[in-house]
């Protein structure tokens, strides 16, 4: 892949529920390496525009881009072979289990038993590769056979962003990761996001928080009522531009305020 080409790209992407036009053409993309918030009010479109991305939902219209080649993604199935990992906000953890079991539900490792007449689960193997992986991404946890319902907002959130990477994914979108944890635990997952730009990913965080998204990204999205409205440098952009795209105002501004056109 060309250093300038787009990791993911998508261009002219529309999404239809009945009435409501959830996203109406936007284009975006996502470089290696690169940290991308997405921001928006309520409505926006920022939860379909993740959901389309991932495979969950369907675009009515529009192409996808993935190391500068067309693709299709018709499920989720797809957007993961492609390397597109999503954390959700609700984490889909299971309290109940361990660390290592959450990090590899659903895709456990098995060894043959005695003499390779059974099969079972290879627990040495997982925990190895657990260790490996949360050594890899600094993420400290007091024990790896601790219940994930005994650790922290914050300590749950990086079990949940270590668990997508186990598919070695290329972009990874992360929905609302520093919603209700406290200013350390904040700390902790802004760290895991940095260090993600580190192992050179593209990285996706939809967030309501601006101070984080301008703690830890490079460049932030905005969707205004289904349309792409802006998209800012971080280093060059203030809260107050940011606030104004999501509002309509900048785009109010620059049509004399009569809420026609505006940025694309």
């Amino acid at each position: 892949m060309n250093s300038s080409t787009p990791l993911l790209a998508l261009r002219g992407v529309s999404k239809r529920f009945g009435a409501v036009q959830a996203l109406d053409g936007v284009d975006f993309e996502v470089a290696a390496g690169e940290v991308v918030g997405l921001v928006g009010d309520n409505g926006a479109g920022k939860s379909t525009l993740v959901k389309t991305i991932s495979g969950i939902y369907s675009p009515d219209a529009g192409e996808f881009f993935f190391d500068g080649q067309p693709v299709s993604i018709g499920g989720p199935t797809d957007a993961a072979v492609l390397g597109i990992a999503t954390v959700y906000q609700d984490l889909a953890l299971c309290d109940n289990l361990d660390v290592v079991a959450n990090l590899f539900l659903g895709h456990e490792e098995v060894a043959a038993g005695p003499a390779g007449l059974t099969r079972q689960l290879d627990e040495i193997e997982m925990e190895h590769r657990s260790e490996e992986l949360l050594s890899n991404l600094a993420v400290t946890i007091p024990s790896l056979r601790n219940e994930v319902g005994t650790l922290s907002g914050g300590q749950r959130q990086q079990v949940a962003v270590a668990r997508s990477l186990l598919g070695e994914p290329k972009v990874v979108l992360l929905d609302e990761p520093t919603a209700a944890l406290g200013v350390a635990q904040t700390a902790q997952v802004l760290a895991l996001i940095r260090r993600l730009r580190e192992r050179g990913l593209g990285v996706l965080v939809i967030s309501h928080n601006l101070a984080d998204v301008f703690e830890v990204t490079d460049r932030i999205f905005v969707l205004r009522l289904g349309r792409r409205a802006a998209s800012f440098a971080t280093a060059s952009a203030s809260q107050d531009d940011v606030v104004a795209a999501i509002t309509g105002a900048r785009e109010r501004a620059a049509t004399g305020g009569n809420g026609t056109g505006g940025a694309r």
